[in-house]
């Protein structure tokens, strides 16, 4: 079985960085964590020399990348956007759609199925995230408007029972049904999230009582104070802060969440709570200029400059550019927050969300070989997923 050795590295572990380590894999599995050089001479070698060596990066809101997104309804998509993010470090993501038709959600979801055994390449799949269509219309976002409505059992249960790649199911808990909507994802093992909403403090009560667990993007497309016949109401973002048991996921690109809330949130939430998302749509990794939001051919025109995707007019966020690489680079430049919580919420938090946790998430023994090499500039040199090297930059590379 080949054995694979990082050496010389400073490795990111749960608990502290050990100077000068070394990280063992076997097969598809680490199988060593220690200070100092590791005599294994059947191994392939690595010196790192002195850069990190953390748990790979995992990415549970992501919607494409190097031109293509999920829903262009095709293998290919999924497989140059999974190898697009490896690059960067995500070694396991969640392919997430956007609100469409019954019959393109289904072929998504059947493109899904195909090209996860075919992904050898690229950031592993954990099932996909269905975002939409159950959401409040005034806050859709860049969400597709002839789609939007309530939650129909006869829909969902048909898609649950369809496929068991959905791991994850985003809506507004306001929605008529969305409470039964809840439970029914929280009984067959689905995250239920809390996204692209006007929900005042009860009804995101009454949600987390009845299976949801997760607030989408945090701050984005979410009430938070607001005013009922001047009465002043907590929204979703407030909501979020006081109930403990819910966890958050920040767009940590600098541009939909500037420093200061990206350190209010982890003051509030703590690293244990909170997970790191690129929320990438497909001009991720792509030079500024037009793009499409969604189906290359029926999608969102939007244009793509200062960083980020904007509607036509720029007078709105139409999706995230970001990669998880720069996700890191802006907690490390743009916040205060030690380099182990900010690992953490890129890999131990998203992966307990999403149920992964006991074989991804940390750099222990007997845990899924997926590891990140990277600088004090947060750039990737190496990225391995299950034991393979699906990515290395080259020395003299340009970054």
């Amino acid at each position: 079985m080949q054995r694979l050795k990082l050496t010389n590295g400073r490795v990111v572990t749960a608990q502290r960085i050990i100077p000068n380590g070394t990280v063992l894999v076997t097969g598809n599995q680490i199988t060593d964590v220690c200070e100092g050089p590791l005599n294994v001479p059947d191994a392939v070698e690595i010196d790192v020399a002195g850069a990190y060596i953390a748990p790979g990066f995992i990415d549970i809101h992501v919607h494409g990348g190097g031109g293509h997104d999920f829903m262009d309804g095709t293998e290919t998509a999924f497989l140059r956007i999974a190898e697009l993010h490896a690059q960067h470090g995500t070694t396991a993501m969640v392919p997430t759609t956007l609100t469409s038709t019954q019959d393109q959600l289904l072929h998504t979801l059947d493109c899904y199925e195909r090209a996860h055994g075919q992904n050898t390449q690229g950031a592993e799949f954990l099932g996909m995230h269905l975002e939409g269509p159950y959401f409040a219309l005034n806050q859709r976002g860049a969400q597709d408007p002839r789609y939007i409505r309530d939650p129909d059992p006869a829909e969902y249960r048909a898609v649950l029972g369809y496929t068991n790649a959905v791991t994850r199911w985003s809506a507004a808990p306001e929605r008529k049904g969305a409470l039964a909507f809840g439970r029914y994802l929280r009984d067959n093992g689905v995250v239920a999230a809390i996204a692209h909403t006007d929900a005042v403090y009860d009804e995101v009560v009454a949600a987390v009582e009845n299976g949801y667990s997760l607030a989408t993007h945090l701050y984005s497309a979410m009430s938070t104070v607001t005013r009922r016949q001047g009465f002043r109401l907590a929204g979703v973002v407030e909501s979020a802060y006081l109930i403990d048991e819910l966890d958050v996921e920040l767009i940590a690109d600098g541009a939909h969440l500037p420093g200061p809330l990206l350190k209010l949130a982890y003051k509030i939430k703590g690293p244990d709570r909170t997970a790191l998302i690129t929320d990438a749509m497909r001009a991720a990794g792509m030079p500024p200029g037009p793009s499409i939001l969604g189906n290359r051919d029926n999608g969102l025109p939007v244009i793509v400059e200062d960083g980020v995707a904007k509607m036509p007019n720029r007078q709105a966020f139409a999706g995230s550019v970001a990669t998880a690489d720069r996700l890191l680079r802006t907690i490390r430049t743009q916040t205060d927050i030690p380099l182990l919580d900010a690992v953490q919420m890129l890999t131990s938090t998203p992966a307990r969300i999403m149920g992964v946790g006991d074989r991804k998430g940390s750099l222990t023994a007997r845990k899924d070989a997926d590891l990140v090499v990277f600088d004090d500039d947060c750039h990737v040199a190496l990225t391995v997923v299950g034991g393979r090297i699906v990515f290395q930059r080259e020395p003299e590379a340009v970054i």
